[in-house]
């Protein structure tokens, strides 16, 4: 009970089923298929070849003349019943030949269909990766042209010289007025200690008072 619920798990990984063959043998079919395929269009691409058809052409050719020239003891296929014999070798290799055909067939539309979806996804990726590229060279372009240009910052960097210029012109002046008022520090303090010398001299005669001797009176 134990081991069939273990086995029933949802936490165990389900195996696939083996399959085997009728031998009792296990049988991987992606392998025999994919070997059976490159056999069939090995065969399918040695039949399409003008090879092939000179064998068969020399081969038919030798059939007839040995069967019409040879001695009747030595024949093998009569060419009173119409050459029975080849046309049943033709007839057996033409009903496999047929199906092997469609089965390479087959195979290189499948190739085909694989390489077209793997060109459309590449497609589309290019596709992707030119708009984007569009899309940053558009920003690019309109970035560059918000950027100020020469002429523009050789405007500027005049405009600037000129009231750096019209500044300084304006400052020269009002400084050498303000040198032309302005009174020395030493000779202003000269002039303020004469004028309170002269104050203190005018007022000590006015405060002065006669001493009176006393022997005198």
């Amino acid at each position: 009970m134990s081991a069939l619920r273990r086995r029933d798990g949802f936490d165990a990984p389900q195996q696939a089923p083996v399959r085997r063959s009728p031998f009792g043998r296990r049988r991987d079919d992606g392998i025999s298929n994919e070997l059976f395929g490159r056999w069939s269009e090995g065969i399918a691409r040695g039949m399409g070849t003008p090879w092939f058809l000179l064998v068969l052409t020399l081969f038919c050719v030798a059939w007839l003349a040995w069967n019409t020239v040879a001695a009747e003891e030595w024949r093998f296929d009569s060419a009173a019943l119409g050459f029975t014999a080849l046309t049943l070798i033709l007839s057996l290799q033409a009903s496999y030949a047929a199906p092997l055909i469609l089965l390479a067939q087959n195979r290189q539309d499948d190739r085909d269909r694989v390489q077209i979806e793997q060109d459309r996804q590449r497609a589309e990726r290019n596709l992707a990766d030119t708009e984007f590229l569009a899309r940053e060279v558009v920003a690019l372009r309109l970035a560059l042209k918000e950027l100020p240009d020469r002429e523009f910052l050789r405007a500027e960097l005049r405009a600037l010289l000129a009231e750096l210029e019209a500044e300084q012109e304006s400052a020269e002046p009002a400084a050498e007025d303000a040198a032309d008022d302005a009174v020395p520090a030493p000779e202003q303090a000269a002039a303020a200690a004469a004028d309170e010398g002269g104050a203190d001299g005018g007022a000590a005669p006015a405060l002065q008072r006669p001493n009176r001797d006393p022997d005198h009176e």
